[in-house]
């Protein structure tokens, strides 16, 4: 290779991860939010973790007992060239249930509440104007904040891709060895996330 062709794609490497753009947003379970959003074209990675709350680096059972303050939250990292950040709000109220203010589906508690994070102004009145307009499509009042990102904790790594990781689990709520994608499934399934986003959203739910 010569040092042309090597300078030039390392200014192409420069140029893509210029591009690169971030979103954080809490939408009840992490696994589900991360499976939706890496199958949006634009989206190159989701990563599962932990936000809005008082206690630095927090652990899996600190958040989910509920004293800790941070929400279950997913950043999703996107080519700004390929989805805008307008897009990605689209999609997430309508991956959610924007109207409960007690959790999501089956999964109750602050800690699985909706938020979304901005780390700018304009990420800011994106959120604000997608919330305005979910508000106006359902005729309800949207109870999801938009709240400054203080700081992003990333969950424990066997958190990260749970929906389609053929670990297998000993033990689990849905079964016995079962693969942690099947877990997954079931899970999803039995908190019947996608029959209330339906029964909520109808044709405009993009997951479903």
């Amino acid at each position: 290779m010569t040092r042309t062709l090597a300078a030039a794609i390392a200014l192409a490497a420069l140029g893509s991860a210029a591009k690169a753009e971030e979103l954080v947003v809490a939408g009840g379970c992490f696994w589900c939010v991360e499976a939706d959003f890496e199958k949006v074209q634009g989206v190159s990675e989701v990563v599962s973790g932990y936000a809005g709350g008082e206690v630095a680096n927090p652990t899996y059972e600190q958040v989910s007992s509920g004293g800790t303050g941070h929400y279950e939250v997913a950043r999703i990292e996107y080519d700004a060239s390929v989805v805008s950040v307008d897009q990605l709000l689209h999609l997430f109220f309508r991956s959610v249930d924007p109207v409960d203010a007690g959790g999501q589906f089956c999964d109750r508690g602050d800690q699985y509440r909706t938020a979304i994070f901005y780390e700018t102004e304009a990420e800011r009145q994106a959120a604000e104007a997608a919330k305005a307009q979910a508000a106006e499509e359902l005729g309800q009042e949207i109870v999801t904040p938009i709240l400054p990102l203080e700081q992003f904790y990333v969950a424990e790594d066997y958190h990260q891709d749970y929906y389609k990781s053929d670990e297998r689990l000993a033990f689990s709520t849905v079964g016995l060895a079962v693969p942690k994608s099947v877990a997954y499934e079931r899970y999803r399934d039995r908190c019947g996330r996608d029959q209330r986003i339906e029964a909520l959203w109808g044709p405009d739910a993009p997951f479903i």
